[in-house]
């Protein structure tokens, strides 16, 4: 190397003082290459910093085609020294290249062996100790600012080195020279530094004299010594190696925490890039734009808390005995002077400034995989921007340009690149959608491993639902070659090409082969659901395939129970997005009597925690009755008659109850038949009854004197106190209006709490502030207001009505024992008369 002019800039990585130094010593020095750490297979990619697409933050990011976990990335920010060498280069037109170790002898090691974490710079940003880091891996710049008692290296560089006179890089290196003595690299630092030393042979073969090297100020030193070419040769001898791809993608601030990137701990890049861009005056710049944050915000600062602010950063600067005031004596300024001690405030000024959530972007022209392409075409016809910032999106799916906008989202959920996240709606009806929207860094990563599923982001959601149908929850759980659709692997028994929605046929055999071993009946209702939510017509003929051949197999009722919500929603759904799914009313039609037919079967004999969950499945079955009635409602929908009721009460109980003349009943008729049935037995779960006579009475199927005759029959002295508490919660679910209007219901309940002994009003009284708890607090005032009114008045309750059966059982007793007693004072009265 002794035939080189040389020159090692020794940087602090994403440091704005270094690269502030490196623009400038470049541009005096004028060298004949450039060569910047970084993995050299990105040496291609070097002319896209030209390109005025490219706007940092961005990362070179590395992976293995097929096995896109085995990835690292190399982040870049506006004020990163590596990031400036590499625009200048560019700019003069002066050949840059990476000498770092290439990414393709990391990447080779399987993640196991631990190969892939010694030989990159960062497999995952943020994700490792800094006491767990080679020493290269380190901060040395930042060790040594700690050491003469500065928090901040940004500080110390100032101070230390670019406020001297001489070459910033010469003291630098003589430094870490200092702080290298006695150090003899290994491992992965040792076969970096080889690497680097064989780049700069290299550049001095191909004729260049004058070269300059950007690399962390911990490699100066060892990149100065004058070590032989085969000692290198012998190090990189025989390493493992993998095909490796590369290519830009956006970055952001927020992922340039703390150890992240080339490992310079930068925990305040929105700091740092104020410090590089205005470099005049950053303490008056940096409090000015802090204020026009909380204006945004509908604070009061006017332009004297700035100055004031101003003053208090210098001051305080002066005290401290430092030339210029940090991001310490700012924030201490911004929070006693802006934000008036508040510390809300100050942390949204971290949020948005000392951190800041900048996205980067890249240019059109950058190497992307097919999926990212045609992400990138559909984002730019939707007219949807990707921003780091969450940023709220309100969807009109009457509108062709909002329901397009949704069905990207879930099909890009469906992906695994959760984009946007669903809200709730702000507006009412099924034609809206509200989404929050926040692009991060790796979604691109995880779009090319979703890569593997098609080339187009809805032939891959397709394909993603197409193997969750079939139970397979992994992207490369089947393995290449296996029965299913060609070329997608680990999609074993999932119907190929465009299946019809009937399940006969090999499409049909197929689904019920599947559905032996595939996703669980509720799943596959919720597949349904994001086929109509994602507008994937061909997925969703396979999973209706699979759930109607999955429907007929299955015969647990709770599961039967918890796949109809999402059908039903599915029906709805259909109907608003305009594409109603063949086949899917016989599905709901078929879980619907199944329910029905075996409800009865599972109300008994369960215990608290069953019959919480029982009532949840019978109050989502409620609410999807509705979607899947078809014809006009009415309070007397659905055949409840005598014979369907049965039972005690079959008369009068049952006289509200009639179907519509002349007609079947339709889905909610049938549920509420079932429910009355239910109902009518003596072994329920006192919630489960509860719940089931406040159905019955919101519907028009119970009167409100029956529903206060079997409220009056919970709260009877006869029944556990637990039980009649239970038997409350499940009929006034969150809702005391009730109480408020009906003042026999409220009478019923209140003499029952009265009657109640100390220690069974203690037992019960969880279950009862649990109940009355979840009434809104102008019902709970209302209720009080009503009791405290009642005084001494009483409102009877409807007399009870008589079991016939079990009346007359309990009359012959009656009888026999009068006779009995008849005849033994007949007998007496004999025996006296005798006796006289």
């Amino acid at each position: 190397m002794t035939s080189v002019d040389l020159h090692l800039l020794g940087v602090r990585h994403h440091g704005p003082g270094s690269a502030r130094a490196v623009r400038d010593h470049l541009a005096a020095l004028g060298p004949d290459i450039v060569l910047i750490e970084g993995p050299p297979e990105a040496d291609a990619l070097v002319g896209l910093a030209g390109d005025p697409g490219l706007v940092p933050p961005v990362a070179l990011l590395a992976h293995v085609p097929g096995e896109p976990g085995r990835a690292a990335y190399w982040p870049f920010a506006e004020f990163s020294p590596e990031w400036q060498a590499i625009r200048y280069a560019v700019a003069a037109g002066v050949p840059a290249r990476f000498c770092d170790l290439p990414a393709a002898h990391g990447l080779a090691a399987q993640p196991e062996d631990g190969g892939a974490d010694r030989d990159l710079p960062d497999r995952d940003p943020a994700d490792r100790d800094p006491a767990d880091r080679d020493p290269a891996d380190r901060d040395p710049l930042g060790e040594l600012a700690r050491a003469a008692g500065y928090d901040d290296p940004e500080r110390w560089w100032e101070d230390v080195v670019e406020h001297r006179g001489d070459t910033p890089f010469q003291v630098i290196a003589e430094a870490m020279a200092a702080v290298r003595d006695g150090h003899v690299p290994s491992g992965r630092e040792a076969r970096r530094e080889a690497h680097m030393r064989r780049a700069i042979r290299r550049a001095a073969k191909d004729g260049h004299r004058r070269v300059a090297v950007v690399c962390g100020a911990w490699h100066v030193p060892a990149l100065s010594l004058p070590v032989p070419a085969r000692a290198d040769d012998a190090l990189l001898r025989g390493l493992p190696k993998a095909t490796v791809e590369v290519t830009w993608v956006p970055w952001t601030y927020g992922r340039l925490g703390s150890w992240s990137g080339y490992g310079a701990g930068v925990d305040s890049p929105g700091w740092y890039h104020h410090l590089f861009t205005a470099a005049d005056r950053p303490v008056e710049r940096w409090l000015t734009a802090a204020a026009g944050v909380l204006r945004e915000e509908g604070l009061p600062v006017s332009s004297a808390h700035v100055i004031e602010a101003v003053r208090l950063a210098h001051a305080l600067a002066v005290l401290r005995g430092r030339p210029l005031a940090g991001l310490g004596e700012v924030t201490e300024a911004a929070r006693a002077v802006l934000c008036e001690g508040d510390e809300l405030p100050v942390e949204l000024i971290r949020r948005r400034m000392v951190v800041g959530e900048r996205l980067g972007r890249v240019p059109d022209s950058t190497p992307m995989v097919p999926l990212q392409r045609d992400l990138r075409d559909r984002r730019t016809r939707l007219r949807l921007k990707p921003e780091a910032l969450d940023r709220e999106l309100d969807l009109d799916l009457r509108k062709p340009l909002d329901l397009g906008r949704s069905g990207l989202l879930h099909r890009l959920t469906v992906l695994g690149v959760p984009w946007g996240a669903a809200r709730e709606a702000r507006g009412k009806g099924t034609f809206r959608e509200s989404w929050t929207l926040a692009w991060r860094p790796e979604y691109d990563l995880q779009l090319i491993e979703a890569g593997v599923y098609g080339t187009t982001v809805e032939s891959a959601a397709t394909a993603r639902i197409r193997e969750l149908a079939a139970g397979n929850a992994g992207p490369h759980a089947g393995g290449p070659g296996e029965a299913g659709l060609p070329g997608l692997p680990g999609l074993p028994g999932v119907p190929g090409g465009a299946a019809g929605g009937s399940a006969g046929g090999s499409a049909g055999g197929s689904a019920g082969r599947a559905a032996a071993v595939g996703a669980p009946l509720a799943e596959l209702t919720g597949l349904v659901e994001t086929c109509l939510l994602a507008d994937l017509p061909e997925a969703l003929k396979d999973v209706l395939a699979a759930l109607s051949a999955k429907a007929a197999l299955d015969t647990d009722v709770i599961r039967l129970m918890a796949a109809l919500p999402a059908v039903a929603r599915a029906q709805r759904y259909g109907d608003v997005r305009g594409t109603p799914p063949e086949g899917l009313a016989s599905i709901a039609e078929a879980l619907l009597t199944r329910v029905c037919v075996g409800l009865p079967a599972v109300v008994s004999a369960i215990d608290d925690d069953a019959a919480s969950a029982l009532l949840a499945h019978i109050d989502a079955v409620n609410s999807a009755v509705v979607l899947l009635e078809t014809g006009p409602e009415t309070s007397t929908a659905g055949g409840l008659g005598s014979g369907a009721a049965g039972g005690p009460g079959s008369g009068t109980e049952t006289s509200t109850a009639g179907g519509p003349p002349g007609g079947e009943p339709g889905p909610r008729g049938r549920w509420l038949a079932a429910l009355r049935q239910v109902a009518d037995r003596r072994d329920l779960h006192g919630l489960v009854e509860g719940r089931l006579i406040r159905i019955l009475l919101d519907a028009g199927h119970l009167d409100a004197d029956l529903a206060a005759l079997r409220l009056s029959r919970a709260t009877s002295p006869g029944n556990p106190p637990a039980r009649t508490a239970a038997w409350v919660e499940g009929f006034l679910p969150g809702d005391g209006l009730l109480l408020v209007h009906d003042a026999r219901l409220l009478t019923l309940v209140d003499d029952w709490l009265t009657s109640l002994a100390a220690d069974q009003f203690t037992a019960v009284l969880p279950l009862l502030r649990r109940t009355f708890g979840a009434f809104a607090a102008p019902e709970r005032r209302s209720i009080g207001e009503r009791v405290r009114a009642r005084g001494s008045r009483t409102v009877d309750a409807p007399a009870d009505e008589v079991d016939g059966e079990r009346a007359a059982a309990a009359v012959r007793t009656v009888m026999d024992i009068l006779a009995a007693a008849r005849g033994t004072a007949r007998a007496g009265a004999g025996g006296t008369s005798g006796g006289r």
